[in-house]
């Protein structure tokens, strides 16, 4: 087996097709075709059910992913290992980020630690299923690494460094009959109308959390994956809405009214990393260097 045919395999894997996949690692889809059927010859079964359609990973194939992630990554990592010691860390970091402002400085940690190591890339990644996502992402090892909110909720696979949360506040429509309230409580909250996010998301997850825990009920209203959009839609009166009160911004925030909750959810971040895999030498660097950061806003 070598360690080209594990490349194309992930390539497909992650592209569910042959064509995507021949141009991301720069071949021709027959050879491309060829290098996954020999190494399917020699694990003795199918990796793939190939359609005119899709191409999706068999039993044998979803089995397979995680093991050749990590034996490309222990090559990278031993590749770097020997590299740094002729001139400095080299590598890639593939890092996970959330797709709300979170509560560290990442711009500011990126752009140092690329001044210290400047041999080494850093890929960020949105996903469109939020933090669950993201931790999935990293136990699986399409991740090296990630940023995510999911207050003891991350998969038995990763493990999550709290960096720092901050409370949710209630922002209401104007009109509403809580608008001119300085604080209410949860139990206040009971039946009402809201604008929310994804369910994998950690906003929605730690108020989920609070909610069920308190017994009390509320009603999901829309659902949307942009932060402006569920600002005006909370504008517009569709329900009220939990958010990070940094993020309630722009032209139509100002009628808004921003409200404490007690008790309050809060928005924990946590650096995820791989609890069954070393992490590279470049991804270990990047991890020591955010968890050396204060946070920005309010700790928990």
């Amino acid at each position: 087996m070598e360690l080209r045919h594990l490349q194309h395999f992930i390539a497909v894997a992650e592209e569910s097709s042959f064509t995507r996949a021949a141009a991301r690692v720069h071949l021709t889809q027959s050879t491309l075709s060829v290098s996954v059927r020999g190494l399917e010859r020699e694990l003795g079964g199918p990796l793939f059910e190939r359609t005119t359609q899709r191409v999706e990973l068999t039993d044998a194939g979803r089995a397979l992913l995680p093991e050749a992630r990590a034996v490309l990554a222990a090559v990278e990592s031993a590749r770097a290992a020997v590299t740094a010691t002729h001139g400095g860390l080299r590598g890639t970091v593939r890092l996970g980020i959330m797709q709300t402002p979170m509560l560290i400085d990442l711009a500011a940690v990126m752009a140092r630690f690329h001044h210290d190591r400047p041999q080494v890339q850093i890929v960020p990644r949105t996903v469109a299923g939020g933090s669950a996502e993201l931790a999935a992402c990293v136990e699986d090892g399409s991740l090296d690494l990630a940023f995510a909110a999911l207050p003891g909720d991350y998969p038995p696979g990763v493990v999550a460094h709290a960096l720092a949360s901050e409370p949710l506040v209630l922002v209401c429509p104007p009109g509403h009959k809580l608008a001119r309230s300085q604080s209410v409580t949860l139990a206040e909250l009971d039946g009402e109308r809201f604008v929310d996010f994804p369910a994998s998301w950690g906003t929605r997850v730690c108020v989920d959390r609070l909610f069920l825990h308190s017994g009390i009920r509320r009603e999901i209203a829309v659902e949307v994956t942009d932060i402006p959009a569920a600002v005006d839609l909370v504008r517009a009166g569709f329900g009220c809405a939990f958010m990070n009160a940094s993020l309630v911004s722009g032209p139509h925030a100002a009628s808004l009214a921003l409200i404490a909750v007690d008790p309050s959810p809060r928005f924990e971040i946590s650096l995820v990393l791989p609890g069954r895999r070393q992490l590279s030498a470049a991804a270990q660097a990047f991890a020591d260097l955010v968890r050396a950061q204060p946070p920005v806003g309010v700790p928990s």
